[in-house]
C-alpha cells in the first residue's frame, strides 16, 4: 500500500518488544510503515540487541538523542521529531509506554493535526511523583485512539472523563512477543552459562530513582538481597545507573563479594527472557516484568510502594513490597515455603494483540 506512513515511535528497550508484533503485522498487511527510534536509551549497544533478537529491521529514522534531564530530551525528541513530520507527513503516529518518548512524540503530533494512536494507554499508578505517571496522563489526554491492556485501563479513562470510540480494550502486547520468542528463549542457554540451575534462582532488576537514588534506601535493600540470597542464589543484571549509585554510596563492593549473588551485564531479550521464565521469583522494580511473570506464572515481589499495573497483583501473581526489608523479607519467605500468590491470566493476554491493533488502526486511520 503506498501513500503516506504510519509512524512507529520506540524510544527505550521496552518499546522495542511492545512495537515489534505490531511492526510485523502492519508489515503483513502492506500498511504504509516508518519505524522511528529516537535513539532515547543511552546505551546503543543494548538497543542493538534487542532489534536484533525481535527480529526487527533497522530503524528507517535515527534520532539518536541520548541522556539528559527530562526537560532536555523531552524538547531534543520535539524538535527532532518535528522535523521528521515534515518530511514524511504521516496519515498518523504509534506511540507506546510511557517514556519521555511517548509524549514528546504525541505532543508535537497533536499539534499538527496528526492522529496519534497510544499503544498501553489508560495505566495508572496515582503516583505523580514518578515522571511516567505524568507522561501516560497527558499522553492519553493527547491521544485520538487509546488501546488498553487491561479493563482497569478502560475504568481509569472513564473516570477522566474520557471514552467512546476513542478507548479500545486490546490486550497486553508484550505477551505477544513473550508467546511469539518464548521457545527460542529456552534455547540461549544463559541460565547454565551463569552456573545456575533452572527454577532454583531468583532475578533481580532495579533501576527506579525512588529506590537506587537515596542512599538510606539503596544500601538497607543491597543489604537485604545479600541476605536473602543466603536461601536462593539470587541474579542481578545490574542497570549502569543503579551500579553507578551503588559505587557512590559504597556498596557496589558488597554485591561485588557476596557469594550468592551473580552480578550478570545487560542481557539481550531472549537472555533475560529465559532468565524470567526459569526462575523461581522475580524482585524488580520494573512494570513490565510484571506482567510477563503473571504471563509465565512465576512469583514476583514489586520493589515499590505502588503499581500502574494493579491487574497483576489481583489476578496474577504479583505483590507489593515496596522497599521495607521486613515485608520484603517476609514475602520472599512466604515464596520459598511455597506459598507464593498462583495467579491466572488476564482476559486478552493470548499474542493476538498485534492483530487487534491492526484492526483498528485500519478501520480509523488508513485513509478510504
Amino acid at each position: 500500500m503506498a501513500g503516506r506512513p504510519f509512524i512507529l515511535v520506540v524510544g527505550a528497550r521496552p518499546n522495542f518488544m511492545k512495537i515489534a508484533p505490531l511492526y510485523r503485522e502492519m508489515e503483513r498487511r502492506g500498511l504504509p510503515l516508518l519505524l522511528l527510534h529516537t535513539g532515547q536509551h543511552y546505551d546503543e549497544k543494548m538497543s542493538k540487541v534487542f532489534f536484533e533478537d525481535l527480529g526487527m529491521p533497522e530503524p528507517d529514522v535515527y534520532l539518536g538523542i541520548g541522556s539528559g534531564s527530562h526537560a532536555v530530551q523531552t524538547a531534543r525528541i520535539m524538535t527532532e521529531f518535528d522535523q521528521v513530520c515534515d518530511e514524511h507527513e504521516p496519515r498518523g503516529v504509534v506511540v507506546v509506554g510511557d517514556v519521555n518518548s511517548t509524549i514528546a512524540c504525541a505532543l508535537v503530533a497533536s499539534k499538527r493535526w496528526i492522529p496519534v494512536a497510544h499503544v498501553e494507554a489508560g495505566l495508572r499508578s496515582g503516583d505523580w511523583s514518578m515522571p511516567e505517571e505524568v507522561n501516560r496522563i497527558l499522553t492519553d489526554r493527547l491521544s485520538d485512539l487509546l488501546l488498553t491492556p487491561s479493563s482497569d485501563g478502560n475504568e481509569n479513562l472513564k473516570l477522566e472523563g474520557i471514552g467512546g470510540e476513542k478507548v479500545h480494550l486490546v490486550g497486553n502486547i508484550m505477551i505477544d512477543t513473550l508467546l511469539e520468542h518464548l521457545e527460542s528463549a529456552r534455547k540461549t542457554g544463559i541460565v547454565e552459562r551463569l552456573g545456575l540451575q533452572r527454577g532454583e534462582y531468583g532475578l533481580i532488576t532495579l533501576h527506579r530513582p525512588s529506590n537506587v537514588d537515596e542512599e538510606n534506601t539503596l544500601k538497607p535493600l543491597i543489604e537485604l538481597l545479600i541476605e536473602l540470597s543466603s536461601s536462593l542464589p539470587l541474579v542481578f543484571p545490574i542497570h549502569p545507573r543503579t551500579r553507578a549509585r551503588a559505587e557512590a554510596f559504597g556498596v557496589l563492593s558488597r554485591l561485588e563479594q557476596a557469594e550468592n549473588i551473580t552480578l550478570a551485564p545487560p542481557l539481550g531479550s531472549l537472555e533475560f527472557q529465559e532468565m524470567v521464565g526459569d526462575g523461581k521469583v522475580v524482585l524488580t522494580d520494573s512494570g513490565g516484568l510484571q506482567e510477563e511473570t503473571t504471563a509465565l506464572g512465576i512469583a514476583c515481589l514489586t520493589l515499590r510502594e505502588n503499581t500502574e499495573r494493579p491487574i497483576t497483583v489481583t489476578e496474577g501473581t504479583n505483590t507489593i513490597v515496596g522497599s521495607d526489608p521486613a515485608v520484603i523479607r517476609r514475602a520472599f519467605s512466604e515464596i520459598m515455603d511455597g506459598g507464593g500468590r498462583e495467579g491466572k491470566i488476564p482476559a486478552l493476554w493470548d499474542g493476538k494483540t498485534a492483530q487487534r491493533i491492526a484492526d483498528i488502526l485500519e478501520k480509523h486511520m488508513v485513509e478510504k
